[in-house]
């Protein structure tokens, strides 16, 4: 993997946190959901206008990808709705590399080094570090089952997407359609709510718009990554949005414990060191 791909996607990883902590802070976090998904059809419409259409072999995997997105808010949405997100969320973000470079392997034929793997799984094991309580806490409940539901769902459409955009023969193309596609989502959200979406405060329709610009980047820049290395990397990479969203945590909102937070960080460090190396051997 290269500086420049290792680059692109830790600023991935440090925006979908961002965007993460603005959903979680929403007043109301269906509404701004939808808000974020309609600024992705904002960005998509902008970046169709400069690229050409991607190639007909994608446009499966766009279709594909645009449906599991949908059952990835639904889910994203009732891990936040049932159980503190800080501590179950990590569980779906954790297992989605594992998963991803398994699929991969299967679907795409990549076949990754024995220490890439290590590496994979050292990450996966600090990213659900994090969730420690929740997984001795919360065993066979609910909530640990929408989180590992939802953890299956970003890896299938890491998958599809990388796939999709490998054959597009336009990067930004692909992206654009992808995005304009999640118009679905926003107006189902938005004929859910009805004359409610009219009454919209600042304080929703800001963090809603500015989500989608963040995470629209976000996974732009994460999608043009697969388009260049092996998914099963640019996810493991990708998840430690988890990390940076724990480290903004302690540093910025002065969150506790700690020491915890700090000491999963340092395994998901020794994990993508491990990783990188074993991918530029």
């Amino acid at each position: 993997m290269s500086v420049f791909t290792f680059s692109i996607v830790l600023l991935a990883a440090a925006l979908h946190a961002v965007w993460n902590a603005l959903v979680k802070a929403a007043a109301d976090r269906a509404v701004v959901l939808g808000m974020i998904s309609f600024g992705h059809v904002i960005l998509g419409v902008g970046m169709a206008v400069m690229a050409p259409l991607p190639a007909m072999e994608s446009w499966g995997f766009i279709v594909g990808s645009t449906l599991i997105h949908w059952g990835y808010y639904f889910f994203l949405y009732h891990s936040y709705r049932l159980g503190d997100l800080s501590q179950v969320y990590p569980i779906a973000r954790g297992i989605a590399p594992v998963l991803v470079a398994l699929g991969a392997q299967y679907f795409a034929g990549e076949v990754l080094p024995l220490m890439a793997w290590v590496g994979i799984v050292t990450v996966s094991v600090g990213i659900m570090m994090l969730s420690s309580k929740a997984l001795l806490s919360l065993a066979a409940s609910k909530v640990t089952g929408v989180a590992l539901i939802t953890g299956a769902i970003i890896a299938a459409y890491s998958i599809v997407d990388g796939m999709g955009v490998r054959v597009s023969g336009n990067v930004l193309g692909y992206v654009a359609w992808l995005f304009i596609f999640e118009g679905f989502v926003s107006a189902f959200i938005f004929y859910r709510r009805g004359s409610e979406m009219l009454q919209l405060t600042p304080r929703v329709w800001i963090p809603g718009m500015a989500g989608g610009l963040i995470s629209g980047i976000a996974y732009g820049l994460a999608i043009y990554a697969k388009s260049l290395t092996y998914l099963g990397l640019v996810s493991t990479l990708r998840e430690t949005s988890v990390i940076f969203a724990a480290m903004i945590g302690i540093l910025v909102l002065g969150e506790r414990p700690w020491k915890s937070r700090i000491a999963a960080a340092t395994v998901v460090v020794i994990g993508i060191i491990v990783m990188t190396l074993a991918a530029n051997v």
